[in-house]
C-alpha cells in the first residue's frame, strides 16, 4: 500500500481505555501462561494500531505544521498520550506480577520483562497532566521553528533552506547567512526562553512528583538505558573531553590550512574546502534514483528492502513551507513499513539522509520480518543510531554515484565530521546534566553554561560577535534539547560504535557488513553493550576505546588529507 493510501483514523479513546483495562483485569484472572500469552498478543495488537494512527497523524503534521485537521489530531496524542501510556504500563504491571512470568519468559524472552521494568518506572498517573503539558509545550517549540522565514538573497527561506549559504565558498556568504540565521532566533528570544524554562521545570516537577531529586535519573529511565549507569555515560563524557577533543583540535587546524582560511571564525567551522563543500550532483529525483540504485546492488537484503520503500511511497524529503525542520525516521506497524522524513536542501546532508535514516529504515524492515512482539522490534535509541550511523559508512563504494568527482572529498568531510561530532554531542549532554542539576537557572545563566562548556568541548571556535550564537544561545537551535531530553548522547554512544565499523569496513568490506547484519539481526533482543559485543566491537565504556579510536580516525583522515593536497598539486 502507498503512503496517500493509508487511511487515517482517530482512535475510539474511550473504547480503546476500556479495552486496555479490560486485558490488563483478564491477564490478572487468567490460569496459565498461555491463556496470559494470547493477551498478551491481543494487546500487542492494539498498541500497534494506536501506535500507526498516532504516527500517520505525526508524518501528517510534520509534512504540513500548517494542515489544521492534523494540528487538532497532534493536539490529541498530546493531550492523551499520557493516559494511553498510563493504561498500558498497567497491562505492564500485571504481567510482571504474573505467576507464569518465567514461564512467559521462556517464550518471549527476558528482554521483554526488563524493558517493562523499566518502562513502569517512567511515570505515574499522578504525572499525567504535567506530561500532556510537557508534549503541548515541544509542539509549540516545533511549531515555533518550523515558522521561521529568514529573509536572504533576495527569497525568504526556513532554517533548512539556509543550510548551502552556511557552507558557502564565499565567506562573506557565509558569515551573512550565519547572521541571518541569528536574528531570526534572536527575534524570538523571549518566546524559545520561556517555552524551554516551562519544560525544564515542568519535569522537574514529574520527577519530584515520582520521589526523584531531579529529572536526570528519571530522564535516564525515559530513555530506556539498560545495561549501563549515568556513572559509566559520565565517564564516557569524560573520556571524550580527554581523548578526542585534543584530537579534533588537531584535525581542525588541518582542515582550516586546507581551506586557507586565516582567523577562522564559527562560521568557518563547516566548511571544509576552498573550492567548496562536496555536495550531491543532480535534482532531488536523480538523487533518490542514486540512492535506489546503491541499495539495490549492496546486498540482497538491502535490495529487497528498498523495493518495498519506493513501492509503498514511504518518504517525504523535500524541504518546503510549513514542513517540521530536521529528520527522522518513523515506522507504521499495521504495515510492518518504515518511513523516512527530511528536508533536502542541496548539500551532502541529503546522502546522508539516504545512508542514515535509510539505515534505521533498514533495521525497522528487518524487525518486521521477524515477527516479534513489538517491544522486542525496536532496540534502545542509542542502539538505533548504530543501524544509521554505521550504514553512513558501510555505502561507501557507492557513494560515487552521488559525488561523482568529488566522492574523495565527500569521504574525508564525512569522516571528519562524524569525529567532529563527538566533542559537541557529549557536550549537549553535559549541558542538559548541568540545566536539570540546577532548574532554576536563568536564562542568561544557562547561555552562560553553554559558553563554558563551548570552551572545554570545542575550544577551536571563536564565535565574534554573531547574533544569537556569539551571546551563547547556540543551544537553542538543537531540536533534541527541547523535544527529546538526555537523546544526544545516545548519537555519540552510537557514533563510537560506527566509528568501529568504519575502519573494520577499511580493512575488509564483506566482515564490516557481515558484522552490521549480526546487529541488526538483533533487532531490540537485547541491550546496548549486547549489540555492540555481537558486532565484535569495543564498548565505549571500556578503557581505552576511545584513545585508540581517535587515532586510528585520526590517521586516516590525515593520509586522506595528504593524498587529496597532491592530487591537486597534481
Amino acid at each position: 500500500m502507498k503512503f496517500s493510501e493509508m487511511q487515517y483514523t482517530r482512535p475510539n479513546l474511550d473504547e480503546t481505555l476500556e479495552a486496555l483495562s479490560w486485558l490488563r483485569q483478564q491477564i490478572e484472572t487468567a490460569d496459565s501462561a498461555d491463556a496470559q500469552l494470547d493477551l498478551y498478543a491481543s494487546f500487542d495488537t492494539l498498541c500497534r494500531h494506536v501506535s500507526t494512527m498516532a504516527t500517520l497523524a505525526e508524518i501528517r503534521h510534520t509534512v504540513d505544521t500548517r494542515d489544521a485537521f492534523y494540528e487538532k489530531e497532534r493536539e490529541f496524542y498530546d493531550e492523551n498520550g499520557p493516559v494511553l501510556a498510563d493504561r498500558q504500563l498497567e497491562v505492564y504491571k500485571a504481567l510482571l506480577a504474573s505467576p507464569f512470568r518465567g514461564e512467559m519468559e521462556q517464550k518471549l524472552g527476558s528482554m521483554v520483562f526488563e524493558k517493562m521494568e523499566i518502562d513502569v518506572k517512567s511515570q505515574t498517573p499522578e504525572v499525567l497532566d504535567l506530561m500532556a503539558e510537557e508534549n503541548r509545550l515541544t509542539t509549540a517549540y516545533q511549531k515555533l521553528y518550523a515558522s521561521a522565514q529568514i529573509p536572504f538573497d533576495g527569497k525568504v527561506l526556513t532554517v533548512s533552506q539556509m543550510a548551502p549559504y552556511k557552507m558557502n565558498p564565499d565567506r562573506a556568504v557565509r558569515k551573512a547567512a550565519y547572521e541571518a540565521e541569528g536574528a531570526w532566533f534572536d527575534s524570538h528570544r523571549e518566546e524559545l526562553d520561556e517555552l524551554y524554562d516551562k519544560l525544564v521545570k515542568n519535569r522537574t516537577q514529574q520527577a519530584r512528583v515520582m520521589g526523584y531529586e531531579n529529572f536526570i535519573p528519571l530522564g535516564a529511565i525515559r530513555m530506556r538505558r539498560i545495561g549501563y549507569t549515568l556513572e559509566d555515560m559520565a565517564a564516557y563524557r569524560a573520556s571524550v573531553k580527554r581523548d578526542i577533543v585534543p584530537v579534533v583540535t588537531r584535525l581542525k587546524a588541518l582542515q582550516h590550512k586546507r581551506t586557507g582560511v586565516q582567523d577562522p571564525k564559527f562560521y568557518d567551522d563547516g566548511f571544509c574546502f576552498p573550492q567548496g563543500n562536496p555536495a550531491p550532483k543532480g535534482t532531488p529525483d536523480e538523487i533518490l534514483a542514486a540512492g535506489r540504485k546503491m541499495y539495490e546492488e549492496l546486498s540482497p537484503e538491502t535490495a529487497a528492502f528498498i523495493r518495498d520503500m519506493f513501492e509503498s511511497e514511504c518518504f517525504d524529503v523535500l524541504s518546503k513551507p510549513g514542513k517540521a525542520p530536521g529528520g527522522y525516521c518513523t515506522y507504521l506497524p499495521d504495515y510492518k513499513l518504515p518511513f523516512i522524513f527530511s528536508n533536502f536542501n542541496a548539500t551532502s546532508d541529503d546522502v546522508d539522509v539516504l545512508t542514515h535514516e535509510a539505515g534505521h529504515a533498514f533495521a525497522a524492515w528487518v524487525a518486521a520480518k521477524k515477527e516479534l512482539p513489538a517491544i522486542l522490534e525496536e532496540a534502545g535509541m542509542e542502539s538505533c543510531e548504530i543501524h544509521s550511523m554505521s550504514m553512513e559508512f558501510l555505502t561507501g563504494d557507492y557513494h560515487h554515484l552521488f559525488f561523482g568527482s568529488d566522492t574523495d572529498r565527500y569521504e574525508l568531510a564525512h569522516a571528519e565530521d562524524a569525529i567532529y561530532f563527538l566533542p559537541y554531542g557529549t557536550m549537549v549532554d553535559e549541558f542538559q546534566h548541568i540545566v536539570y542539576a540546577n532548574p532554576d537557572m536563568t536564562p542568561a545563566q544557562r547561555n552562560e553554561t553553554w559558553a563554558k562548556l563551548e570552551k572545554e568541548f570545542r575550544p577551536w571556535l571563536d564565535f565574534a560577535d554573531l547574533p544569537f550564537y556569539g551571546r551563547g544561545a547556540g543551544w537553542q537551535r538543537q531540536l533534541h534539547i527541547y523535544e527529546i531530553p538526555f537523546y544526544y548522547l545516545d548519537y555519540c554512544l552510537a557514533q563510537t560504535v560506527a566509528l568501529q565499523f568504519f575502519t573494520s569496513f577499511l580493512k575488509d568490506k564483506k566482515d564490516a557488513w557481515n558484522r552490521y547484519l549480526a546487529l541488526v539481526e538483533k533487532a531490540g533482543t537485547v541491550s546496548y553493550p549486547g549489540l555492540v559485543a555481537a558486532a565484535g566491537f569495543d564498548s565505549p565504556f571500556q578503557d581505552g576505546t576511545m584513545r585508540r579510536l581517535g587515532g586510528e580516525v585520526a590517521d586516516w583522515i590525515e593520509a586522506q588529507d595528504r593524498t587529496l593536497q597532491q592530487a591537486d598539486k597534481e
